[in-house]
């Protein structure tokens, strides 16, 4: 028969319990709403009075067969049934197991709180000297007596049974209270240590085990050569300090002896032979203790693993064996010892060994509490004034007998308490506000009624008369006035905000706040800068808020709205819907497609070696997503956004106009988005640059490449264009593969390199129709009047053979100068007629194309011309020094007029060099720079067309237009020579002057002025100019007498000169005398400035170079 139920039909039930118990629980939680629990504090009492309710059910019988079987005992003991109660209680049923056993007894004998009154304690020992010390012991594994259970853990020199430890374990919290060693040591002679190492060894296998450090009493039992049974016994030993060392060891069983001795003393004196305490006294002080302590020194060094309680002496037990199972008859020896396992030292109290995980979880349960208990009394004060200074500004916003100006301000601090509350929803409140206490929510719930009655008459209906009031001044003004034109724009957010304000599923904050502070500017009552710092703030956070709240909004006038509608379709009808309509197609498209760069135009060709840029087409800008997104997503929205085009200017109850039909919209969009398809390929397309070559080598490379059909970047791109530039086209009559028409290029005598045949119509044909035309078969060919990429290839073709020719040459240095020299002496060749073809070709693209034409059809030919050029314009330059620079030095250095000097320069020489016919100058100019340089009048131009590549010095290009001018009115027949006037004027005090060129005088005193025809220079002995002067107060007096041929220039250096009353050949001179008289006279020139022209040779140079050639100026646009 089975003592016992089955343990698993007990545990199924209080599964089956817990499980019930949770789906209730859930139940509640999440549809407790629909029996009146609304609240989280109203599920919580819910769901612990249905715990309570459970426990109290599950437990209820245990309750009611307690109750039944106290009540029965009862009744039966005072009917004399029962016989009186013994003084034990021994369980008679068999136990299965030692720990049912311990557990069966000590709650029979003790209760149900026995773990708190037993003693546990484990003996240990060779089962010799247990058996004699406590009988039975051995034999039966456990005793229990005088709430104590003594446990047999078996022999030192064996490890500890475990079936035992195991027992210990989960018999009680605390498994043992203490450890006794008995033992059999004699006081006379030294123990082994195998003794005590044993013990150590055993001791520390049960703390490790048990995981508990428990005291250590070690029991030593003595004998005697005759029977001492009828000796009365007492316990006899001492109990020891914490962390007890040999000298106190020694000082305990010293203060031992003279209790021995006495009680020894009096034991004798009544019985001979109870002789125990003396013998022992004796044994101790005769060398015994020292014996003793020397046995136990290694314990004595580790007192702190193993602590040492205390030492007690006995002989064998002397009563009568007990025929109860598992009962211990306790001798009066055991009086103290038991007595102090309770009152032990701390630090000798059973503790835990390792970490003490229940201690520290206790500290931290402690600190918990404590820091929870804090936060609780944080978080209350800090709640109740949150809702106290809440409750306070609402109240103060609604306040009718504060201004406007303090309700506003109380209405901002309300909004700030609100947008804090609002972020603490929903990103949660701080933690010193929580603790079980927080009422954020309820709060903001009770608080949103306060800012609505305050915010309605001091916001909202304030701010909708505003935008009424303007859009009424709106629907006022005469329909063709211009201030009404002027208002559409601001009218349109006007009306979309006050609509929004009616409708708040349709509110965007953001606009509807900025409307609402433009239509708003001041404030009656309010200062401007009050109302400009804290309106913002005050409008934004009611357009915020608007949404979740529609019953704020407002009651519109729906005949304004119909009227302002009106007005505004028929000023800009409905642009903006259509713009939005259209990005966001762009927007959906757009993520389907990369961006086209100029490495996937070209194919398998390196364009890196001609052109490149760092610009792209965007993805949905081409023909790819064209046929597969775009032209769906067109025919998509016109469907589906016909009666959705704009919620602010129509309404369910207009009708959309025929400008809102589906194929007037679809037009509309399809044309704007190829008016943006061109302009992404005209910006990609323009911001192409050449790439600049180093040498004439380099642009050889590039022109090579440019011009192979089967390798030219330029011809795969020209390919990709006119793949991309037929994009949308109504009729297909060309292949939409470009790997056909690199086919094409192979069969050169059915059809040109580049084959493309033209479409019937496509939307870019506005734009790509002048790149498509030099595209086009019918163009091809070698005519030179007409413009195809053909015929400019094969042009570059030539270009690059000649410049082969020169590179290949035995003198390239030679020829290259011979080829420039034809430039130069203005010779065509074919670099020339290249050059003018591709400038042609850009040309024919239009100012479109402009950048783009520049960079592929002129660039390149520019560049070779530049690199032709440059070597023979140093050439140039070099004979230019050497044929005109140093002959002019050497003959006019350091002369006058370059030169402040004395000597002055021969006027015939100058004349070899400026003669307008047969100078010097000239001819070289005629030789060598025809092509460069043309005449036009007296001055010299650089050719356009010619010069292009080459940057002529402006220094030389002044010098020589100022010689030339030069050469016009004083060289005219050859020979410097010409014919001017001279008038005397008067002045205060001068009574006389006198002048004199080259023998030519001209005196004058005070009579009529008149005009004297002078020549410069004059064949005479003695040339030069004299001025001499005589007034009122001295005598005749000279200014100046200047001998030579430059006598004249050199006095007209020393002169003021002055345009005459405006004319342009009259000019007035003043010499002013060392007195201060004016010395005046009137110059009229027969052509330009006559003999005044001299004088802009002082200081002149003749530039040493004809051509910049270090730093070449770059092409600039045309």
């Amino acid at each position: 028969m089975k003592t016992f139920s089955n343990p698993w039909h007990k545990s199924g039930g209080v599964t089956l319990l817990i499980l019930t118990v949770c789906g209730i629980g859930w139940l509640i939680w999440n549809y407790g709403e629909r029996v009146g629990l609304d609240s989280i504090d109203k599920k919580i009492f819910a769901a612990v009075i249905l715990l309570s309710i459970a426990i109290l059910t599950k437990l209820w019988p245990l309750i009611g067969n307690s109750i039944r079987q106290k009540i029965a005992s009862l009744s039966a003991r005072e009917k004399g049934i029962y016989p009186p109660p013994e003084g034990r209680i021994i369980s008679s049923a068999p136990l299965c197991t030692l720990l049912s056993e311990l557990r069966y007894c000590l709650k029979s004998n003790y209760g149900f709180f026995w773990r708190q009154r037993v003693k546990i304690l484990l003996v240990i020992g060779q089962r010799e000297h247990i058996d004699i010390l406590i009988p039975q012991l051995c034999s039966q594994q456990w005793l229990e007596g005088q709430q104590t259970l003594l446990i047999w853990g078996g022999e030192t020199k064996n490890d500890p049974d475990p079936r035992v430890i195991n027992t210990l374990r989960k018999l009680r919290g605390r498994p043992l209270d203490a450890v006794v060693w008995v033992n059999a040591m004699s006081l006379n002679e030294l123990s082994p240590p195998v003794y005590v190492d044993n013990l150590m060894q055993m001791l520390a296998r049960c703390s490790s085990a048990l995981r508990w450090r428990v005291p250590l009493y070690i029991w030593s039992t003595q004998t005697t050569p005759w029977n001492q049974s009828t000796r009365i016994s007492q316990p006899v030993g001492c109990l020891l300090p914490p962390d007890c060392k040999a000298e106190m060891l020694r000082e305990c069983l010293h203060s031992l002896l003279p209790k021995l001795r006495l009680r020894g003393a009096q034991q004798v004196l009544e019985d001979t032979r109870h002789d125990y305490l003396l013998s022992l006294a004796g044994a101790l002080s005769h060398g015994g203790i020292e014996n003793f302590i020397h046995s136990l020194s290694t314990l004595l060094t580790r007192s702190r693993t193993i602590p040492l309680a205390g030492v007690m002496f006995s002989l064998p037990s002397t009563l009568m064996v007990n025929n109860l199972a598992h009962v211990w008859q306790v001798d009066k020896s055991w009086d103290e010892l038991l007595s102090s396992v309770f009152q032990l030292p701390k630090a000798l109290l059973p503790q835990r060994a390792g970490f003490a995980w229940i201690k520290t979880a206790r500290y931290c349960l402690m600190v918990g509490l404590s820091l929870w208990g804090a936060g609780m009394l944080i978080s209350f004060f800090t709640n109740r004034s949150l809702i106290l200074s809440s409750v306070e500004q609402g109240q103060l916003a609604m306040s009718p007998q504060s201004t406007v100006v303090d309700r506003m301000q109380a209405q901002q601090s309300l909004q700030r308490t609100l947008s804090k509350l609002q972020y603490q929803a929903k990103f949660g409140a701080p933690w010193f506000t929580q603790f079980g206490l927080n009422q954020n929510t309820r709060l903001l719930q009770g608080l949103w009624p306060y800012y609505s009655r305050s915010n309605t008459p001091l916001m909202r209906d304030e701010a909708a008369a505003k935008l009424e009031q303007s859009l009424v001044s709106l629907v006022a003004l005469s329909p063709n006035s211009t201030e009404r034109n002027r208002r559409t724009p601001l009218a349109y957010a006007q009306l979309k905000a006050y609509l929004m304000m009616a409708r708040p599923e349709n509110v965007d904050a953001v606009f509807l706040s900025q409307t609402l502070h433009q239509a708003w500017v001041k404030r009656e009552g309010v200062d401007s800068g009050v109302w400009q710092a804290m309106s913002p703030a005050l409008l934004s956070f009611y357009a915020k808020n608007l949404t979740a709240h529609p019953q704020w909004k407002i009651a519109i006038d729906d005949g304004l709205v119909s009227d302002v509608r009106q007005i505004l379709l028929r000023q800009y009808g409905l642009r903006n819907a259509e713009n939005a309509l259209y990005q966001n197609m762009l927007q959906q498209v757009a993520k389907t497609y990369s961006d086209m760069t100029l490495k996937q135009m070209t194919g398998d060709t390196d364009a890196s070696l001609l052109f490149s840029t760092p610009e792209v087409v965007p993805g949905i800008f081409t023909r790819k997503a064209w046929q597969e997104q775009v032209s769906e997503a067109i025919n998509r929205v016109v469907k589906e956004r016909r009666e959705e085009i704009d919620w602010v200017l129509t309404d369910s109850q207009n009708s959309a106009t025929s400008a809102l039909s589906p194929e007037a919209l679809k037009a509309r969009l399809t044309e704007r988005y190829f008016n943006d398809f061109a302009s992404s390929w005209l910006d990609f397309l323009n911001s192409i640059k050449w790439n600049k070559a180093r040498s004439l080598s380099d642009s050889i490379d590039q022109l090579q490449l440019m011009a192979d059909v089967r390798q030219s970047p330029l011809i795969a791109l020209m390919n990709t264009l006119a793949y991309q530039g037929r994009t949308g086209q109504t009729a297909s009559a060309l292949s939409d593969s470009l790997v056909s028409s690199a086919k094409n290029l192979f069969n050169r005598e059915s059809q040109p390199a580049i084959s493309q045949t033209v479409a019937i119509h496509s939307p870019l044909d506005s734009t790509f129709a002048p790149l498509l035309t030099l595209l086009d078969s019918k163009t091809g060919g070698d005519a030179s009047n007409t413009l195809s990429l053909q015929t400019f290839l094969t042009r570059v073709t030539r270009v690059r053979l000649k410049l082969q020719q020169v590179t290949n040459a035995a003198d390239p240095r030679a020829m290259a100068q011979a080829l420039a020299q034809t430039v130069f002496q203005g010779k065509a060749v074919d670099l020339t007629d290249t050059r003018d073809y591709g400038s042609l070709v850009a040309a024919s693209l239009g100012q479109e194309w402009r950048s783009f034409g520049e960079a592929l059809f002129v660039l390149p030919i520019d560049q070779s011309w530049q690199q032709l050029l440059t070597p023979t314009a140093s050439s140039l330059n070099a004979q230019w020094k050497n044929a005109i620079v140093d002959e002019w030095n050497n003959a006019f250095g350091g002369r006058y007029p370059f030169k402040d000097a004395a000597a002055g320069a021969s006027l015939p020489l100058m004349s070899q060099y400026l003669r307008a016919d047969s100078g010097r100058i000239q001819r070289f100019l005629e030789t060598h720079l025809s092509g460069v340089l043309h005449k036009e009048g007296s001055k010299w131009v650089q050719d356009s067309v010619n010069a292009q590549g080459l940057t002529l010095n402006p220094a030389f290009l002044k010098a020589v237009n100022m010689l030339s001018h030069l050469a016009d009115q004083v060289f005219t027949d050859g020979d410097a020579g010409l014919n001017f006037e001279l008038r005397p004027g008067t002045a205060k005090d001068l009574m006389q002057t006198d002048l004199t060129i080259d023998s030519q005088p001209l005196s004058y005193f005070n009579q009529k002025p008149v005009w004297k025809r002078f020549r410069w220079p004059n064949d005479t002995h003695s040339p030069g100019a004299t001025l001499s002067w005589m007034s009122t107060h001295s005598g005749t007096r000279i200014f100046a007498d200047i001998t030579g041929p430059w006598g004249l220039i050199r006095l007209l250096d020393k002169a003021e000169v002055k345009d005459y009353m405006g004319g342009t050949t009259l000019y007035n001179l003043v010499w002013r005398a060392p007195d201060g008289l004016p010395l005046t006279y009137t110059l009229r020139t027969e052509l330009g400035e006559g003999p005044l022209a001299l004088r802009g040779l002082r200081g002149f140079v003749m530039p040493e170079s004809i051509f910049l050639t270090e730093h070449p100026i770059q092409r600039g646009p045309r």
